[in-house]
């Protein structure tokens, strides 16, 4: 297979290997294993740029890595729990999902240094978090009590929750903050919400596959990918008419994606068969598996297409 990218290398981050495999995209061999601290489980590149970040939850750390040289940055400790992070397209705030203790983080960001602002009680094991286009409200699902909870970065504290489907996951929100998406882990669906009045209305349960988890958007402010864990497959949703127009497959689990620039190649962490998928859009079909680490959990490069 071709070259699908400019040459960057692709970064895949393996959660039982407490480590981060290194992928070429000219040859799609690993090229090179990054050491991380304890039970990783997401990562995410920075709104600059400049650092892809990820969260060691067991090892109370966060480990920089520069997405250009695959050279580890820094690593800052005593984040406490940091399973799930994101910054704020401001940059102002980085927050994170403290998944076993039951608590949202709310960072203040510099540009070199993190201070904790609040630590906020949630509800049971905060999962996965979206922040609004203005950097003003954190999302963050709550994955043992069945809610989606909406943070106000401003003032520190929770502004609103709402009861969901079984086991939510990850979560979107529409490039103009009036709907957040949530996958029902525990279903076969995804739960969308209207934010944009002064309380959540749940106004549509889209079906999509069992094991409904992790978004990526497709780039084109018109549609957002979904992975489905247990069906195996992934799904294309129009956020227009909120309706499933397209279904792909993906074996061995998929979970969290990647789009490669021009918006052809979808990337898929396969989480129970350590491998990196690879999936042609246009022919609807997998046209490589590239073998990983344990686990595999999140995937990101420089080369991607927009990310809404």
């Amino acid at each position: 297979m071709r070259q699908l990218c400019s040459g960057r290398p692709l970064f895949v981050l393996n959660s039982l290997d407490a480590d981060v495999s290194v992928i070429d995209p000219a040859t799609w061999r690993e090229i090179k294993r990054i050491r991380t601290g304890k039970e990783p489980h997401h990562l995410y590149m920075t709104p600059d740029e400049k650092s892809i970040i990820v969260a060691n939850a067991l090892a109370d750390s966060l480990t920089f890595i520069d997405p250009r040289t695959a050279e580890i940055q820094k690593e800052v400790r005593g984040v406490l729990d940091p399973y799930h992070l994101r910054f704020s397209p401001d940059m102002k705030w980085l927050v994170t999902a403290g998944n076993r203790l039951n608590h949202v983080d709310l960072y203040r960001w510099d540009g070199v240094d993190l201070r904790l602002a609040k630590r906020l009680p949630t509800g049971k094991t905060p999962s996965h978090l979206w922040i609004d286009s203005r950097s003003s409200i954190a999302y963050s699902t709550m994955q043992d009590s069945d809610e989606l909870v909406a943070i106000d970065l401003a003032k520190q504290e929770i502004k609103w929750r709402i009861k969901t489907g079984p086991l939510p996951a990850d979560v979107f929100g529409t490039a103009d903050d009036k709907l957040v998406l949530v996958g029902l882990t525990g279903s076969d669906s995804v739960e969308v919400f209207d934010v944009s009045g002064p309380t959540p209305k749940s106004i549509k349960r889209i079906r999509t596959g069992a094991g409904a988890h992790a978004f990526r958007g497709a780039g084109d402010r018109k549609h957002v990918y979904l992975s489905n864990r247990v069906a195996n497959t992934i799904s294309k949703i129009d956020l227009g008419t909120l309706t499933v127009v397209d279904s792909y497959p993906a074996p061995g689990g998929p979970d969290c994606m990647e789009l490669l620039a021009g918006g052809r190649y979808l990337l898929t962490t396969s989480r129970w068969s350590k491998k990196l998928t690879v999936i042609d859009t246009e022919k609807r079909e997998v046209v490589r598996q590239v073998p990983v680490g344990k686990s595999p959990h999140g995937v990101w490069t420089l080369d991607h297409a927009p990310r809404q």
